[in-house]
């Protein structure tokens, strides 16, 4: 039997991240609230570069601006840094939204 998250949404780390600096309290399932940098971000998933309580297939609901509570998946860790992958997609014309938000300076935009 598998162990880890069951991921209903297809691994997409080749999708494009945008690096952002965005603070969050994430809701852990076991660790409670805790306090994550969120460092790069894409429609499916985002990277944090201060995991230290933070295993392969954890599960955290965060807050994202736009589309507001978010359930992800822990995928893989790696020293300080964890990658999850959201338990859906993130509609086009709200990621877009939500980078503007996060990353107001265009020159650190990807081009679209």
């Amino acid at each position: 039997m598998p162990s880890g998250a069951q991921l209903t949404v297809t691994d997409q780390r080749r999708a494009t991240r945008h690096p952002v600096d965005f603070p969050v309290i994430a809701e852990h399932h076991v660790h409670g609230d805790m306090s994550l940098h969120i460092s790069n971000l894409s429609a499916h998933g985002f990277m944090v570069d201060d995991a230290s309580d933070v295993e392969r297939g954890d599960r955290v609901i965060i807050r994202v601006p736009i589309i507001g509570r978010i359930e992800a998946y822990c995928i893989w860790v790696r020293e300080h840094r964890a990658g999850f992958q959201f338990e859906r997609i993130i509609r086009l014309d709200d990621f877009i939204s939500i980078i503007d938000e996060l990353q107001p300076n265009p020159r650190l935009r990807r081009p679209r």
